[in-house]
């Protein structure tokens, strides 16, 4: 009931604004009703984008080979969650994940490439183990070939499904990580617009997201191999340090609203593009002079 002593036009306000804030409590669900499979989910961006998208409305499938954690992730995340072990350097198992999720919800609208591995290999081209390149290149990019490929053949009767893949800004410019990863990440951003020529003839939609580093678990078990004794703290230290936006620092839940945001139908007219979480730091590279007053 409303207050005594209020004119019907400020009851007719307060009933309005009332009706609004209910609607915008419901429009939060930007994901109600969608189904998911995010590969690579049991930790970093994958577990906190399963979170995110489940908290929108989602019932997301969570594929990982940690299989004990990626089963403890799901339980965690409640009834909207399922998890199934999947190694996406086969294909068969990408193509039963995308089987699972149809059979257990009766649809598949988002895919989610996410899995990826680190390059373990000394930085110079000259010592390149090519067997450890191929390793790479098979999961990194194989494997979300592998993912789009299964996910197209249910989006693409259906006319409709958001297909999103992890880049890197490592897959920007040159020199910012060991060659194969950098290479392998240049291939997911080339891979998302060659294939968004043939998809969007379907409705279909693929998109990549570009983050910057950030302390997942991926990357710091690298950089600690890096910087042997450093701790984890230092080296968090040192990621946080190296991003160019001052204030603030590139976390998983900014990779995970970017995925919610392309995945949904807010970005219905989105294709082909990879949508950079970096702070600016690959938008631009200053010169160094010194500031006019240290120039005599």
């Amino acid at each position: 009931m409303f207050r005594t002593g209020l004119s019907l036009r400020q009851c007719s306000i307060i009933s309005i604004s009332r009706a609004l804030g209910f609607q915008r409590m419901l429009s939060t669900a930007r994901l109600q009703g969608k189904v998911a499979l995010i590969t690579g989910a049991a930790s970093g961006i994958g577990k906190e984008t399963a979170a995110k998208f489940i908290s929108n409305g989602a019932r997301v499938v969570l594929t990982d080979i940690q299989q004990q954690l990626g089963q403890q992730i799901a339980k965690d995340l409640g009834p909207n969650a399922s998890f199934l072990t999947c190694d996406v350097s086969r294909e068969a198992d990408i193509s039963n994940a995308v089987d699972y999720a149809v059979s257990k919800y009766g649809r598949l609208d988002i895919m989610f490439n996410n899995a990826g591995v680190a390059c373990q290999t000394p930085p110079s081209i000259v010592d390149l183990d090519l067997s450890t390149f191929d390793r790479v290149m098979s999961i990194n990019v194989r494997g979300a070939v592998a993912g789009i490929k299964h996910a197209s053949r249910i989006m693409i009767p259906n006319n409709s499904g958001s297909i999103l893949c992890t880049a890197s800004v490592t897959g920007l410019l040159g020199g910012m990580s060991q060659h194969t990863y950098s290479v392998s990440k240049f291939a997911i951003a080339g891979l998302v617009k060659t294939l968004a020529s043939e998809l969007c003839q379907h409705g279909v939609r693929i998109n990549c997201i570009s983050p910057f580093a950030m302390p997942t678990p991926l990357v710091m078990e690298e950089l600690l191999r890096v910087y042997q004794g450093a701790g984890a703290k230092k080296i968090e230290q040192i990621l946080h340090d190296s991003g160019a936006l001052r204030g603030t620092n590139c976390e998983p839940s900014d990779i995970a609203n970017a995925a919610v945001f392309l995945a949904s139908d807010e970005s219905k007219y989105v294709s082909g593009h990879n949508l950079v979480v970096d702070g600016g730091f690959t938008a631009f590279k200053t010169l160094g002079f010194p500031a006019p007053s240290q120039v005599q």
